[in-house]
């Protein structure tokens, strides 16, 4: 399909009060913004890749659902809606949206945690800014994860109602950034030789912005 520079309702498939929400969102900052103030979906009812409008329906996302979020809040505006895929190893991967601003990238990002967070656009290369989370990634064993990173993935190669509106979710999307072109980040022998974060990053490394809720 062409991939229209700006995109409209109709394109979108939105409502009048949906598309309102985004287009007020105006700039990257208050995207993220946005973002920041949607509640964590921790998935209590098994596993989600819920499209914009159940985002907004919700208010509530996790990274692939904020990120799609702000990919079309970013379109809307007239600028390529694109995500970014990290592969992270005994991890989960993340997903973040891009843009540019005098030439340089940055992130949106939707995270539950204090490392994976918006990037400012001062890297001049996508390599440059996956490499900035490189130490803020790690698991519960504290070693450092993150591994692989894609090339941008353009939104518009997707039909709209299949991350725009479909209430099916947007799974396919998935299976799309994990057949996506993605490329190392570190030598074998780098990675051997990454320290694992110490008790004080631990305890920082350990704050929620949203506490997890106790199970029933």
């Amino acid at each position: 399909m062409p991939r229209k520079k700006r995109a409209s309702r109709a394109l979108l498939g939105l409502t009048r009060a949906e598309f309102a929400t985004l287009r007020r969102l105006r700039t990257p900052e208050k995207i993220q913004a946005f973002l920041y103030g949607l509640k964590q979906n921790f998935e209590q009812k098994g596993e989600t890749c819920n499209t914009v409008r159940t985002v907004l329906k919700e208010r509530r996302a996790h990274c692939i659902e904020g990120a799609i979020t702000a990919a079309c809040a970013l379109w809307i505006h007239g600028e390529p809606p694109l995500l970014l895929d990290l592969q992270a190893t005994r991890d989960f991967d993340h997903v973040v949206a891009l843009f540019r601003r005098n030439g340089c990238w940055g992130a949106i990002s939707k995270t539950n945690g204090i490392g994976l967070r918006w990037r400012d656009p001062v890297y001049r290369s996508v390599r440059e800014l996956a490499m900035s989370w490189l130490h803020e990634y790690y698991n519960k064993r504290d070693h450092k994860t993150l591994r692989n990173y894609s090339v941008p993935y353009d939104l518009r190669r997707m039909k709209p109602e299949d991350w725009v509106t479909s209430e099916g979710g947007a799974w396919n999307l998935v299976d799309n950034l994990e057949t996506a072109r993605h490329y190392k980040l570190m030598t074998r022998a780098q990675t051997r030789s990454l320290v694992r974060r110490d008790p004080f990053e631990r305890e920082v490394g350990n704050q929620l912005q949203y506490k997890r809720p106790k199970k029933r």
